[in-house]
């Protein structure tokens, strides 16, 4: 299914009302008008803990798991197949209190991805994102491989035709 066009505001509330995203405390702050840059945080609570008090790992990994899937498919138009392909996360410290993560993609890119796509080839192009806490100090780095290529156009026909079955 491709996704329907949306603004970056709108996203963000949605991400923010989002249950998986509501129950762990993550919450999107920002996300910039050209789709170049998200900013997400995650506040240490009750819910989100560890055993021995840190963040629990799982809600590190999840407020980084979508972003640059989000971002490159917004930046790059329907005329592409954006999935995210694995993910993995280095724990550098223990993660206190308020931590945030700040995604970016460059114009050169998503350049690169539109040059590597350009023959109908896969492109697994991986990103990496440092989480912070509020001294500055980078307590784990998600890094996530993405899968993209150019839109099919038979597929893109089979979509557009397809209906509901009632």
């Amino acid at each position: 299914m491709i996704a329907a066009p949306m603004s970056p505001r709108l996203l963000r509330f949605g991400m923010n009302l989002w249950p998986p995203y509501l129950g762990a405390g993550i919450r999107v702050l920002d996300i910039a008008d050209d789709w170049s840059e998200a900013r997400v945080a995650l506040r240490l609570r009750l819910f989100n803990r560890n055993y021995i008090g840190t963040h629990f790992g799982g809600s590190l990994f999840a407020m980084t798991d979508p972003f640059f899937t989000l971002l490159l498919m917004h930046r790059l138009g329907r005329s592409y197949v954006v999935n995210h392909a694995g993910g993995a996360i280095d724990f550098l410290a223990p993660a206190r209190g308020r931590v945030t993560a700040t995604f970016r993609l460059s114009e050169a890119e998503v350049e690169e991805v539109r040059q590597r796509t350009a023959g109908g080839e896969k492109h697994l192009p991986r990103y990496s994102v440092d989480i912070v806490d509020e001294d500055g100090t980078v307590v784990a780095r998600a890094t996530h491989t993405l899968h993209v290529r150019l839109r099919n156009q038979n597929s893109e026909d089979r979509i557009q035709n397809t209906r509901p079955i009632r």
